[in-house]
Protein backbone atom coordinates (compact mmCIF):
# COMPACT_ATOMS: atom_id res chain seq x y z
CA UNK A 1 0.00 0.00 0.00
CA UNK A 2 1.24 3.59 -0.82
CA UNK A 3 1.29 5.69 2.35
CA UNK A 4 0.28 9.40 1.61
CA UNK A 5 4.13 10.29 2.86
CA UNK A 6 5.43 8.67 0.00
CA UNK A 7 3.93 10.77 -2.47
CA UNK A 8 3.86 14.63 -3.46
CA UNK A 9 1.11 16.28 -6.00
CA UNK A 10 2.32 16.99 -9.54
CA UNK A 11 -1.14 17.30 -11.17
CA UNK A 12 -5.03 16.40 -11.97
CA UNK A 13 -7.11 14.70 -14.25
CA UNK A 14 -9.40 16.54 -16.73
CA UNK A 15 -11.44 16.00 -18.97
CA UNK A 16 -11.43 12.81 -21.29
CA UNK A 17 -9.75 13.66 -24.55
CA UNK A 18 -11.57 11.51 -27.45
CA UNK A 19 -13.43 8.81 -27.10
CA UNK A 20 -10.17 5.61 -26.34
CA UNK A 21 -9.83 6.45 -23.29
CA UNK A 22 -7.15 9.18 -23.22
CA UNK A 23 -7.26 11.94 -20.85
CA UNK A 24 -6.33 15.85 -20.22
CA UNK A 25 -3.53 15.98 -17.57
CA UNK A 26 -2.27 19.19 -16.09
CA UNK A 27 0.65 19.39 -14.25
CA UNK A 28 2.54 21.53 -11.95
CA UNK A 29 6.00 19.95 -12.73
CA UNK A 30 7.03 16.80 -15.39
CA UNK A 31 8.85 14.88 -13.26
CA UNK A 32 7.23 11.74 -14.90
CA UNK A 33 8.63 12.88 -18.35
CA UNK A 34 12.14 13.90 -16.58
CA UNK A 35 12.92 10.31 -14.33
CA UNK A 36 12.59 6.67 -14.97
CA UNK A 37 9.16 6.18 -14.11
CA UNK A 38 6.42 4.54 -16.63
CA UNK A 39 3.21 5.23 -13.89
CA UNK A 40 1.82 7.46 -12.16
CA UNK A 41 -0.06 7.49 -8.60
CA UNK A 42 -4.02 8.73 -9.25
CA UNK A 43 -5.92 8.75 -5.83
CA UNK A 44 -9.03 7.50 -5.90
CA UNK A 45 -12.17 6.86 -3.55
CA UNK A 46 -9.28 8.19 -0.96
CA UNK A 47 -6.62 4.82 -2.07
CA UNK A 48 -3.36 6.19 -3.84
CA UNK A 49 -2.87 3.88 -6.72
CA UNK A 50 -0.69 3.15 -9.56
CA UNK A 51 -1.43 3.11 -13.08
CA UNK A 52 1.17 2.67 -15.70
CA UNK A 53 1.46 4.92 -19.11
CA UNK A 54 0.40 3.10 -21.97
CA UNK A 55 1.65 6.84 -23.81
CA UNK A 56 1.20 10.07 -23.45
CA UNK A 57 1.94 13.52 -25.74
CA UNK A 58 2.53 17.31 -24.59
CA UNK A 59 -0.07 19.67 -25.59
CA UNK A 60 1.53 22.29 -24.27
CA UNK A 61 3.83 23.70 -20.88
CA UNK A 62 1.26 22.59 -18.50
CA UNK A 63 -1.03 19.67 -19.96
CA UNK A 64 -0.27 16.26 -21.31
CA UNK A 65 -3.15 13.82 -23.13
CA UNK A 66 -2.09 10.70 -21.52
CA UNK A 67 -3.74 6.81 -21.98
CA UNK A 68 -3.32 4.53 -19.40
CA UNK A 69 -3.11 0.82 -19.35
CA UNK A 70 -7.16 -1.03 -18.57
CA UNK A 71 -8.17 2.63 -19.00
CA UNK A 72 -9.94 1.77 -23.06
CA UNK A 73 -13.42 4.06 -22.95
CA UNK A 74 -14.67 7.71 -22.70
CA UNK A 75 -17.02 6.19 -19.86
CA UNK A 76 -14.03 4.93 -17.79
CA UNK A 77 -11.27 8.16 -18.63
CA UNK A 78 -14.22 10.31 -17.25
CA UNK A 79 -14.39 8.15 -13.69
CA UNK A 80 -10.66 9.95 -12.97
CA UNK A 81 -11.97 13.44 -13.91
CA UNK A 82 -10.36 15.99 -11.26
CA UNK A 83 -8.75 13.16 -9.37
CA UNK A 84 -5.17 14.04 -8.00
CA UNK A 85 -2.28 13.05 -9.29
CA UNK A 86 1.07 11.93 -7.30
CA UNK A 87 4.41 11.01 -7.80
CA UNK A 88 6.78 9.04 -5.53
CA UNK A 89 9.01 10.90 -3.65
CA UNK A 90 11.56 8.29 -4.00
CA UNK A 91 11.87 8.12 -8.05
CA UNK A 92 12.28 11.90 -7.87
CA UNK A 93 15.13 11.97 -5.68
CA UNK A 94 17.51 10.71 -7.56
CA UNK A 95 18.72 13.83 -9.43
CA UNK A 96 18.12 15.82 -6.34
CA UNK A 97 21.48 15.80 -4.60
CA UNK A 98 22.04 19.53 -4.48
CA UNK A 99 20.23 22.44 -2.95
CA UNK A 100 20.75 24.22 -6.25
CA UNK A 101 19.32 21.87 -8.39
CA UNK A 102 16.70 20.54 -6.09
CA UNK A 103 15.09 24.44 -5.74
CA UNK A 104 15.70 25.44 -9.27
CA UNK A 105 13.08 23.47 -10.76
CA UNK A 106 9.86 24.80 -9.57
CA UNK A 107 10.11 21.27 -7.23
CA UNK A 108 6.09 20.55 -5.90
CA UNK A 109 8.55 17.38 -4.44
CA UNK A 110 9.42 19.70 -1.27
CA UNK A 111 5.65 20.71 -0.56
CA UNK A 112 5.22 19.05 2.87
CA UNK A 113 8.59 19.10 3.85
CA UNK A 114 9.50 20.82 7.68
CA UNK A 115 12.06 24.15 7.70
CA UNK A 116 14.40 23.78 10.23
CA UNK A 117 16.44 26.80 11.56
CA UNK A 118 19.97 26.07 11.41
CA UNK A 119 21.09 28.18 14.14
CA UNK A 120 17.95 26.76 16.52
CA UNK A 121 17.38 23.69 15.62
CA UNK A 122 13.76 24.54 16.08
CA UNK A 123 10.94 23.89 13.39
CA UNK A 124 9.94 26.87 11.91
CA UNK A 125 6.98 25.30 10.18
CA UNK A 126 5.60 22.93 6.98
CA UNK A 127 6.06 23.82 3.42
CA UNK A 128 2.44 24.55 2.62
CA UNK A 129 3.22 25.57 -1.27
CA UNK A 130 5.67 26.83 -3.21
CA UNK A 131 5.26 30.65 -4.80
CA UNK A 132 6.91 30.99 -7.82
CA UNK A 133 4.80 33.81 -9.86
CA UNK A 134 7.86 35.87 -10.00
CA UNK A 135 11.24 35.40 -10.42
CA UNK A 136 11.91 35.38 -6.31
CA UNK A 137 10.80 31.91 -5.27
CA UNK A 138 8.90 31.88 -2.44
CA UNK A 139 8.30 28.87 0.22
CA UNK A 140 5.27 29.25 1.80
CA UNK A 141 5.50 27.87 5.47
CA UNK A 142 2.71 27.25 8.11
CA UNK A 143 3.89 27.63 11.39
CA UNK A 144 2.43 25.82 14.89
CA UNK A 145 0.12 28.19 14.98
CA UNK A 146 -1.33 28.30 11.59
CA UNK A 147 0.15 31.29 10.24
CA UNK A 148 1.93 31.83 7.12
CA UNK A 149 5.57 32.52 6.69
CA UNK A 150 7.14 33.16 3.93
CA UNK A 151 10.88 32.40 2.84
CA UNK A 152 12.91 32.67 -0.06
CA UNK A 153 13.49 29.75 -1.68
CA UNK A 154 17.38 31.17 -1.85
CA UNK A 155 20.11 27.96 -1.89
CA UNK A 156 22.46 30.44 -0.12
CA UNK A 157 20.25 29.85 2.92
CA UNK A 158 20.02 26.42 2.87
CA UNK A 159 22.46 24.25 5.07
CA UNK A 160 21.74 20.71 4.21
CA UNK A 161 18.24 18.42 2.47
CA UNK A 162 17.60 15.67 4.34
CA UNK A 163 15.40 13.81 2.34
CA UNK A 164 14.59 10.92 4.21
CA UNK A 165 13.52 12.57 7.24
CA UNK A 166 11.94 15.35 4.63
CA UNK A 167 13.56 18.56 6.39
CA UNK A 168 15.22 21.27 5.18
CA UNK A 169 17.37 23.29 7.46
CA UNK A 170 17.90 26.87 6.51
CA UNK A 171 20.33 29.74 8.00
CA UNK A 172 17.90 32.91 7.83
CA UNK A 173 18.48 36.39 8.10
CA UNK A 174 17.77 37.72 11.48
CA UNK A 175 14.29 38.95 11.97
CA UNK A 176 12.96 37.32 8.47
CA UNK A 177 10.71 35.45 10.51
CA UNK A 178 9.29 38.93 12.27
CA UNK A 179 8.40 40.54 9.19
Amino acid sequence: MIKPQQVYPIGRIGKPHGVKGEMNFMFDEDVFDTTDSDYIIIETEGILVPFFFEEYRFRNDNTAIIKLEGIDTQEQAREFTNCVVYFERSKAENAEDEASTFLSQKNRQIVGFTIVDAQTGKSIGTIKDIDDSTINVLLIIEDEDRQQVLIPANEDLIEGIDLQRQTITMRLPDGLLTL
